[in-house]
C-alpha cells in the first residue's frame, strides 16, 4: 500500500525518487499495489502514481484503492481505526489487497 500527499499537484519529490531507485529491479514488476488516499481533493497525486506505477509493471489493484474520508480531519492512528466509517473502509481495503497476493506454493 502507497500512500502519499499531494504536493504541487503531484508526488513528493522525495517519493518519486524512492520509486526512480525501484525502476531497473527485477523483484518489482508485477507486485500488488493498492494506493490510499486521504483527501478527495487530491487527485494529482494518485494520477501521477497510477501512471509511474504502471509504467514500472506494478500490479495496481484497483478495488483495494481507497479514499479515506478524512478532508480537513486531523487523526491519529488511533482515532482513525475508532471511527467506524474509516475502519471499514481501511479494512475492505486491506482485505482486497491480502485477497490479490498469491503465495507461490512450498515445494
Amino acid at each position: 500500500m502507497i500512500s502519499s500527499p499531494e504536493y504541487a499537484h503531484g508526488i513528493p519529490g522525495v517519493l518519486k525518487n524512492a520509486l526512480d531507485w525501484l525502476v531497473s529491479s527485477l523483484e518489482f514488476p508485477g507486485k500488488p499495489l493498492a494506493l490510499v488516499n486521504v483527501s478527495a481533493r487530491s487527485v494529482h497525486a494518485r494520477a501521477q502514481l497510477t501512471e509511474i506505477l504502471t509504467t514500472m509493471s506494478a500490479r495496481l489493484i484497483e478495488p483495494a484503492s481507497v479514499t479515506l474520508p478524512l478532508d480537513g480531519r486531523r487523526l491519529d492512528a488511533d482515532a482513525m481505526c475508532a471511527d467506524a466509517e474509516i475502519a471499514r473502509v481501511l479494512r475492505a481495503a486491506i482485505d482486497t489487497l491480502v485477497g490479490a497476493i498469491t503465495v507461490p506454493a512450498q515445494g
